[in-house]
């Protein structure tokens, strides 16, 4: 009988379903502290629906994007769950927007209602 989608699961079900050995999620939880799946007396690991979709885009990002350990740390840090929440489902994440962009842009347009006005005025 298959566990439905909201059951946990144990390691080895995880370890399964990402397609990678028991031993890298062991190692993937001292690696990112948002990794937490819950443990019960023992020490035995049940991963949450949630922590698998996490997992799933830590899997997709070091494995199939090349990232590196501190890359997903990285890009954790700056973009959170939800960026690993969507490389997990294999969506691509909008391009971020260099710093100051949106200004730049907000410049050129000014620069160039200053020229229109400039040229209007001294015809």
């Amino acid at each position: 009988m298959a566990k439905g989608p909201e059951a946990f699961r144990t390691i080895s079900e995880a370890a399964d379903e990402l397609s990678v050995p028991q031993h890298v999620l062991r190692f993937w939880e001292t690696k990112f502290a948002f990794i937490r799946p819950m443990k019960r007396a023992g020490g035995r690991r049940f991963y949450r629906p949630s922590d698998i979709a996490i997992l799933r885009g830590v899997r997709r990002l070091l494995h199939d994007e090349g990232y590196t350990l501190k890359g997903v740390q990285r890009l954790h840090r700056e973009e959170g769950l939800r960026r690993l929440l969507s490389a997990g489902e294999g969506r691509a994440a909008p391009p971020a927007e260099p710093p100051g962009a949106g200004l730049h842009e907000a410049l050129r347009d000014l620069e160039a209602a200053k020229q229109r006005l400039d040229a209007l005025l001294n015809s």
